[in-house]
C-alpha cells in the first residue's frame, strides 16, 4: 500500500502494538478475503527493553495463530507468584498470599515475554498473512460514511469499512469519534525497568505491597527480572532523573536480597498511572480496542490480557458477520462485540481500582484489615484457584481464539 488516495481496505487498524498486530492477525486468519492495513505513526516492532505478562489463555491464541513458536525460546514461565505487605523500612517481609497453579491446560499460568521480540513476531506474521502494515504514517483525522469510513493518513487516504482505534490509552481517534471516558487520576507513576541479579529466581514473581504503592518483580529469562514499581508521580519522576547511586539505593530498599546484588539494565522509564473507561466501545464503522477502550491499574497484571480479549473478541465478530454476508462495519454487528466486552472491563477496572485504593494506603487499621484477608484467602483452595482461573485469563466468556481453537 503505497498511501495515496486511491488506497482501499475493508479494515484499518490505527495502532501497531501487540493489540493491534494480533486482531489484524487475527482476522487474516479467519477471513483472508479481508483485506487490511495496520496503521501507525512510529516504526512498528521498534525497540523496546521492555516485557509483557502473558496469561495462559493469550498464550493459548499466539499458538493458534501461529506466533508462539517464535518466542517461546524467549518466554519465561512463572512458577508461582508470593504476595507480601510490608514497609520499606522493614527488614522481613511475611509472605501472606502464595500461588503456584497451573492453568487448565496443565501449563504455567503465565509467562513473561520479551515485547520486542513479541511485536517483532506479530508483524512478520501479519506480512505473511497478506496483511499490510503502514509505518511511519499516523492517523490525521476520519470521517464517516454511509458505506463506508474514509481514513486521513499523514500521506494519502485509506477508504475502509471499518475502523479500529488501537492508539492507547489517550486515544486521539477516541476523542475525534466523540467517545467520552470515565477518568481517574491516581497521582501515582509506573517506573518500568529491567534488572539483573546473583542468584536465580527460579520462575517466581513476587507483588510487594508498600505504602506507595505494589512493586512487582517479574521473572525474565535468566537471572534478570522486569519491575513494575509504583510510586507518587512526583517522587517516579525524580527517581527516574536521579543519577545512578540515588536510584540504586532506592532500587535496593525495595527489591530486597534475596536475589543478592540488584543491578539496573538499560534506563528506567515512569508511566502515568490512571483508571480510563471510554462510554461506548463501537460506533458505525468505528470500534475500539485496547488501551483505547479501557486503561487500568498494573496491580493485577491484566491490562495487556485485557487488550488480547478485545483482539480475539472482535476479530470473531468480524469474521462471523463476514461469514453470514452482514456488514463488517455496520453499528447493529459492532454491538456485538461491545455487549461481549464491556462488563469484563468495566469489573476488571473497579477490581484494580478497589485493589489499589486498599494497598496503596498505611493505615494501620487497613493493613491489619487487608493483611488478615490475604491470610484467609491464602488458606482457601477453592478462591486460590478461582484467583488462579482468573490470572491465566481464562474466566468469562472466552472468544473460541483464547481456548486455543481457530475462529
Amino acid at each position: 500500500m503505497n498511501g495515496q488516495a486511491s488506497d482501499r481496505a475493508d479494515i484499518v487498524v490505527a495502532g501497531g502494538g501487540q493489540v493491534g498486530l494480533v486482531l489484524g492477525l487475527a482476522l487474516r486468519r479467519g477471513a483472508p478475503n479481508l483485506s487490511l492495513a495496520v496503521v501507525d505513526a512510529a516504526p512498528v516492532a521498534a525497540a523496546d527493553n521492555r516485557a509483557s505478562a502473558i496469561a495462559a489463555a493469550g498464550r493459548r491464541m499466539l499458538e493458534a495463530l501461529g506466533v508462539w513458536d517464535a518466542v517461546a525460546g524467549e518466554a519465561q514461565p512463572i512458577a508461582e507468584m508470593i504476595v507480601t505487605d510490608s514497609r520499606t523500612r522493614d527488614v522481613a517481609r511475611p509472605v501472606f498470599l502464595t500461588f503456584d497453579g497451573k492453568a487448565q491446560d496443565g501449563g504455567p499460568f503465565a509467562h513473561m515475554v520479551p515485547n520486542a521480540a513479541l511485536t517483532a513476531a506479530l508483524a512478520a506474521a501479519l506480512r505473511a498473512s497478506g496483511g499490510t502494515i503502514v509505518a511511519p504514517a499516523g492517523v490525521r483525522d476520519f470521517e464517516v460514511r454511509e458505506d463506508r469510513v474514509t481514513v486521513r493518513l499523514d500521506r494519502g487516504t485509506i477508504d475502509a469499512r471499518l475502523l479500529v482505534a488501537a492508539d492507547g490509552v489517550r486515544s486521539r481517534l477516541r476523542d475525534l469519534a466523540g467517545i467520552r471516558t470515565v477518568a481517574v487520576d491516581y497521582g501515582q507513576a509506573g517506573i518500568v525497568v529491567t534488572v539483573e541479579h546473583e542468584r536465580p529466581h527460579g520462575g517466581r514473581a513476587e507483588e510487594h505491597f508498600l505504602p506507595a504503592g505494589p512493586f512487582a518483580i517479574l521473572p525474565l529469562r535468566g537471572n534478570r527480572a522486569s519491575l513494575v514499581w509504583t510510586e507518587a508521580r512526583a517522587n517516579a519522576e525524580r527517581l527516574v532523573a536521579a543519577d545512578a547511586p540515588t536510584f540504586q539505593r532506592a532500587l535496593e530498599r525495595r527489591f530486597g536480597h534475596r536475589l543478592g546484588k540488584v543491578t539496573p539494565v538499560g534506563p528506567a522509564r515512569a508511566f502515568p498511572l490512571g483508571l480510563t473507561l471510554a462510554r461506548s466501545f463501537v460506533k458505525p464503522r468505528f470500534a475500539l480496542v485496547g488501551d483505547a477502550a479501557h486503561g487500568i491499574h498494573p496491580i493485577a497484571g491484566q491490562g495487556l490480557n485485557l487488550g488480547y480479549r478485545d483482539a480475539a473478541a472482535l476479530a470473531e465478530t468480524i469474521v462471523d458477520a463476514d461469514r453470514l454476508g452482514l456488514d463488517i462495519g455496520a453499528l447493529s454487528v459492532l454491538e456485538r462485540y461491545e455487549r461481549w466486552r464491556r462488563f469484563d472491563t468495566v469489573e476488571m477496572g473497579l477490581v484494580t481500582d478497589g485493589l489499589n485504593r486498599l494497598f496503596s494506603n498505611d493505615n494501620p487499621l487497613v493493613r491489619l484489615v487487608r493483611d488478615v484477608g490475604l491470610g484467609i484467602v491464602d488458606r482457601l483452595p477453592g478462591l486460590k484457584r478461582l484467583f488462579m482461573r482468573e490470572a491465566a485469563g481464562e474466566g468469562g466468556d472466552l472468544p473460541r481464539l483464547l481456548r486455543g481453537e481457530a475462529i
